[in-house]
Parts: structure tokens; sequence; C-alpha cells
């Protein structure tokens, strides 16, 4: 049962984040939530020392507040910020959040090159009207980082520290 939470809840929170923030420019509060309260219940139960706990809780908590001075400045969304801040609790504070900032930040980079060249281009006219490109068409809209966010989640979720444990399971 530990096992099936750590393989399912985070990929199944970050393939949501990424086709709702797509859809709809938002990212529902239960998702951060989620994420939370299930690294809250499942790491202890792994056995991981209470003074790792608590640095990637620390983690969460300082990559919230430097996400959330963006989000004041208007430099990112509110979801953004609460699924970084949560992601973040769940790799911790070592080389996994690296990691994932930097792959999460190099697809947000394409993310945005490709929004904005579609922005510009005569396609953008066209699908304007189309309910799922309708906000990659719209100049007044932001980019829906949350696709780089989910995509970065899950290319560096399987070196994470709960993931690898529950390989290691697996093997014994």
């Amino acid at each position: 049962m530990l096992n099936a939470l750590i393989f399912v809840v985070f990929p199944f929170c970050m393939l949501f984040a990424a086709i709702s923030d797509a859809l709809s420019m938002t990212i529902s509060n239960r998702v951060p939530v989620l994420l939370v309260a299930v690294f809250a219940v499942v790491a202890p139960l792994t056995g991981m020392d209470w003074a790792t706990y608590g640095w990637h809780f620390a983690a969460g908590g300082l990559v919230l507040a430097v996400t959330f001075g963006l989000f004041a400045l208007g430099g990112m969304g509110g979801g953004d910020a609460k699924l970084l801040a949560a992601t973040s609790i769940w790799m911790g504070l070592n080389i996994h959040l690296v990691n994932y900032l930097v792959a999460s930040t190099f697809i947000g980079g394409l993310l945005t090159l490709a929004i904005l060249l579609y922005r510009k281009s005569p396609l953008a006219t066209y699908t304007s009207h189309n309910p799922v490109l309708r906000h990659f068409a719209d100049e007044m809209n932001g980019v829906p980082y949350g696709i780089a966010l989910g995509i970065g989640g899950l290319l560096t979720y399987p070196d994470s520290p709960l993931m690898e444990w529950a390989l290691a399971r697996l093997a014994t």
C-alpha cells in the first residue's frame, strides 16, 4: 500500500496540474494540499529519520517564501507557487530539488518560447476560438507554467528519496 501511494500520488498530481493549467490556466489548491498531506503521512512510514523529514519541509518553506515573493511581484501565478513548494517537500533540500528546479526552468523556457512564437504566428488568429488553444493565443494571459512544473516533476521524480526507497523495496 505504501509503495502504491508513492508510485501513484506524485505522478498523478503532476499530470493533473499540467493538464489543468493547460486547459484553464489554474491549478486547484487540492493538488498541493494532497501532495503535502500524503508526504506528511507516508515519509515517516518509510523509516525517514526526523531530521531528514524536517529538512524536506524546510525545502518547501524556503521555496514557498521565494515563490510567494515572485507571486506578489506578479512574476508567477499563485497555483504555480504552491505547486512548486509542495513538490519541493517531496524532493527535499538536496540535489534532487536542484535537479527539479533546473529541469522545470529549462522546460518552462522552452514552453514560453513556443507560446510566444505561437502568439506571433498567423495560426494564433485561426485557433483563438479553440477551447484548448485560446489560453495560449491570448497575449493578455501568462504562460501556464504548471505544464513545465508537472513535466519537470515527472522527469526528476524517479530519483527522489521516496521513489528510491519504494524501488529498493520492490527489488527485495
